[in-house]
């Protein structure tokens, strides 16, 4: 690169951060398009609308009814969020939270009353019609006899229930013309029913007969049967725009419920962490940049430099992005957003500590920078698209928390590749071509000195399992006197929603010192959600499930220290708003992801033992976080599962890191080498990396441990612990255990 080229290449640079910069600082118009302050919040850093919702019935529902509701519906309200949250109140009641929205009125519009749905034939067995047509367009259809006679004589053909999928989209007709439609699947037995159903209203193709689609007291949709449909699939089509389309299909969707639903109250919430939370993340963010930002001008100088500008960039486009995708953030989107930090700083530590090594074997300055970013691109392809297929499975898998660790985890990713791989490698050529040539700029690596971590394998392995151990015994132990093997928070088990309203509109900050601790000292425990009502004086609290002795003691304490008037007290025992479909969700997700990256790493090495021992320090940095869950007693929440999804990303990209370089190695390995004393060399040859990409990973989750209220903390502890278990692991039981499969195991090739 000459150097006119280079200082406009920097120029250019500097002015695109300050462009993008304003952008995500104050945004572009009235609106603000792509300011940070604009980024959709979850109910936890921002509030929302929450809606409950009544079983319509004099007999209580099943435990079975009401979790199969709370799964559809949490699918359905996933459209406005992948954070919303949908949980049991009582016996038969269902709450919704949504984050981000402020009009209650109109999510309640647009999400409609669950209520029922029924496909309806023309005609009866008599021949009678069912409904008639008095009006224009689909709302001019009325039944002719009461929905009860229509089931009982067999003319309500189909129940929303018998319905397995309604989506809106577009299709060609059969003259090539664009239409938009809603694509139906039935269940096993709505196969049957429907295909009975078309094949009578079809008649041969003689006079065919309509089938009308009536949900919540209305026909949605009246299309006409223009054949025998037995494959348990179906579209409607004449709808005037997708959105037509969509809201058909949304509504046919939430009539699928076994149980009919009424609107009970609906309030706009507040923030469950509040905005001392999103301010002291923020601070911690800022603080752990600037110190990375010092760590890597202090140890790599001009490249450091590069890296710094490309990790300024690399933090703007997060936040345009977020704001372009409409993605919600929460704390385990914070997660997913330290873990791509982590990766971005750890692909320009690999490609630096390339460049050193070339510097050192004697190549120029430009030689060195071509050929260290060319060996380290498999590692930092490998690492990134590795972490990516997890991401990817668990957003199409996942729900709730898990999907939006997901998007924010693959979103990062995406950036920090294209960050490391473009803008640095841009910037530090134009760095060099500007003049920044000499050698004591860029450094040159040290001779490495091996470490035999072979030869300690036995105590390593020794350690592993004797922590490993002793988790599961305190998980015992735990199980024994508590009846729950880890210190599960209400979003596993559920607990107390208690509202209360207060003679004065009290601010968060108050209820968090003043509030908070008199429900503590009744539950001695500190796991405390708060959520302000708007414009009421109302706050609603969820703690573990209290007793009525608790909720007696409770109420005599919020009436003596606050004169707060017991009728205004409330409590009911609702279930954990991460349902067993959730749960099963994000193990399978886990699972599908664990497989996947173990045929990628397989494929890539050509060795099914790199990818066995890959997965295998997978589960064990996973069962050593866990151990530390269940000694330490730390809260699991919902921000459990984004912790450790955090560990199984940042733990296989440190392992395929010195898997690279033991398959660099293996290539060039002559007849005499030692195998042991080859993979303690790859291992030491990528101390460094291992260590400060750790440590700058670590640096951004202390600052938010150090900075962050209680909730922060209790997730930021484990993520600690999680990256110190992850470098430990890569290092010492990696490179070991692949050793072991290497000398005991035949090969087995791809």
């Amino acid at each position: 690169m000459k150097k006119n080229k280079a200082i406009v290449t920097l120029i250019v640079t500097l002015l695109v951060i300050l462009g993008l910069g304003y952008t995500a600082v104050w945004g572009i118009g009235s609106e603000k398009a792509g300011a940070a302050s604009e980024i959709k919040l979850g109910l936890d850093l921002a509030g929302g609308v929450s809606i409950t919702y009544q079983v319509v019935g004099d007999e209580e529902p099943s435990s079975e009814d009401m979790s199969d509701t709370i799964y559809k519906l949490q699918k359905r309200v996933e459209v406005y969020s992948t954070e919303a949250q949908v949980y049991q109140e009582g016996a038969d009641r269902i709450n919704i939270e949504i984050p981000g929205v402020s009009d209650a009125n109109a999510i309640l519009e647009d999400l409609g009353r669950p209520g029922a749905l029924y496909f309806i034939a023309q005609t009866d067995s008599e021949g009678n019609q069912n409904y008639s047509y008095t009006g224009a367009g689909q709302t001019g259809y009325t039944l002719n006899k009461s929905l009860d006679e229509l089931i009982a004589n067999g003319s309500a053909v189909i129940e929303g229930t018998d319905i397995e999928t309604a989506q809106g989209g577009s299709a060609q007709d059969s003259l090539g013309n664009s239409q938009f439609v809603v694509d139906l699947t039935f269940t096993q037995e709505g196969t049957k029913k429907f295909a009975d159903a078309t094949t009578k209203a079809y008649n041969g193709g003689v006079n065919s007969e309509t089938i009308g689609i009536y949900y919540d007291n209305d026909f949605i949709s009246v299309p006409t049967v223009q054949a025998a449909l037995l494959d348990g699939k179906a579209q409607i089509s004449g709808m005037d725009s997708y959105e037509e389309a969509e809201r058909i299909a949304s509504q046919i969707r939430i009539g699928g419920l076994k149980l009919e639903l009424e609107e009970l109250r609906s309030n706009v919430v507040g923030a469950q962490l509040g905005a001392e939370a999103i301010n002291t993340s923020l601070m911690a963010a800022a603080i752990g940049l600037v110190i990375i930002a010092v760590f890597m001008i202090a140890v790599y100088r001009i490249p450091g430099v590069a890296s710094v500008i490309a990790l300024i960039i690399y933090t703007i486009l997060i936040v345009l992005c977020l704001n372009m995708f409409e993605i919600t953030l929460t704390l385990p989107g914070i997660a997913g957003i330290i873990l791509s930090i982590g990766m971005a700083v750890d692909a320009n530590v690999i490609i630096f500590a390339r460049i050193r090594e070339e510097i050192a074997a004697g190549k120029s300055v430009r030689g060195s920078i071509d050929d260290g970013f060319k060996k380290a691109m498999s590692a930092i392809v490998d690492g990134n698209v590795t972490t990516l297929i997890a991401a990817v499975v668990l957003a199409i898998k996942g729900s709730g928390t898990v999907k939006g660790f997901a998007y924010t985890l693959a979103l990062g990713i995406v950036l920090s590749m294209f960050t490391a791989l473009v803008i640095t490698k841009l910037v530090l050529r134009s760095l060099y071509a500007v003049g920044l040539k000499g050698e004591k700029l860029y450094g040159a690596a040290k001779e490495v000195k091996v470490i035999n971590f072979l030869g300690k394998k036995a105590v390593f392995f020794s350690a592993s399992i004797a922590v490993i151990v002793a988790g599961f015994v305190f998980m015992g132990v735990n199980s024994a006197s508590t009846g729950k093997a880890l210190n599960y928070s209400l979003d596993f088990v559920g607990g107390t929603s208690t509202n209360v309203t207060f003679n004065e509109d009290m601010a968060l900050a108050d209820i968090d010192s003043k509030v908070v601790p008199v429900f503590s000292n009744v539950t001695g425990d500190g796991a405390v959600q708060v959520q302000k009502v708007a414009g009421t004086n109302e706050v609603i609290f969820k703690t573990r499930e209290l007793n009525v002795d608790e909720r007696q003691e409770l109420d005599a304490a919020l009436v003596s220290e606050f004169g707060v008037n017991p009728d205004m007290i409330t409590a009911e025992t609702i279930s954990s708003t991460i349902s067993s479909e959730m749960k099963a969700d994000a193990v399978i997700a886990v699972i599908i992801a664990t497989i996947c990256m173990l045929i990628y790493i397989w494929f890539r090495f050509s060795d099914i033992r790199f990818a066995a021992s890959s997965v295998a320090a997978l589960i064990h940095d996973v069962l050593v976080v866990l151990a530390f869950y269940a000694i330490a007693k730390v809260s699991v929440g919902s921000t459990f599962i984004a912790c450790m999804l955090t560990i199984v990303g940042y733990s296989i990209n440190a392992t395929i890191v010195i898997f690279d370089r033991i398959r660099e190695n293996l290539k060039s390995m002559g007849k005499k080498d030692k195998l042991d004393e080859l993979v303690n060399r790859s291992i030491c040859q990528t101390l460094s990396r291992s260590i400060f990409t750790s440590l700058t990973t670590f640096i951004m989750v202390a600052a938010l441990f150090v900075l962050g209220v209680t909730s922060i903390r209790e997730f930021a502890l484990p993520l600690m612990v999680g990256i110190v278990c992850g470098t430990y692991s890569s290092v010492c039981i990696t490179g070991a255990l692949w050793y072991v499969l290497r000398t005991k195991v035949k090969a087995e090739k791809k």
